[in-house]
């Protein structure tokens, strides 16, 4: 007898490396606006256009984060200033991030909080390679 129960789907986070990376980074992101006093409302929040790291709520402003992880090797002192995280912040990616945040906005069946500022910020994350937090740099209004 044959049910129609969907293949259990491999976990990607496993499979990709890279994935992994930034879900790590993300998590530490969160974790840090949260020791802040805000809120996460969303991570990974899917727009028709891609998708959002992380939405918070302090209270009063609504914070769009776009969030960069980077390991450092194990043979690496220090990160060249072209390496760091928050240096893969273009322009085009400053455009797509407001873009996002206007689909989610605009996104009726999402509940969003009364905020009376809308904010962008850039956190950048750098891990060793086993994972653990060497420095977080966060910056309020990036853009």
């Amino acid at each position: 007898m044959r049910t129609n129960t969907p293949a259990p789907r491999p976990n990607t986070t496993l499979a990709d490396p890279r994935r992994a990376l930034g879900r790590r980074g993300e998590q530490l992101a969160a974790a840090h606006l949260e020791r802040l006093g805000s809120t996460v409302l969303a991570r990974n929040a899917r727009t028709r256009y891609g998708e959002i790291d992380l939405i918070a709520f302090d209270g009063r402003t609504l914070t769009i984060v776009e969030v960069k992880t980077r390991r450092m090797g194990p043979s690496t002192k220090r990160m060249r200033p072209d390496q760091q995280p928050l240096a893969w912040l273009r322009p085009r990616q400053r455009r797509r991030l407001r873009r996002l945040a206007t689909a989610w906005l605009a996104d009726e069946k999402q509940i969003r909080p009364t905020a009376r500022t809308i904010r962008f910020d850039a956190i950048g994350v750098i891990l060793d390679r086993r994972g653990r937090l060497l420095r977080l740099d966060h910056i309020e209004g990036a853009w």
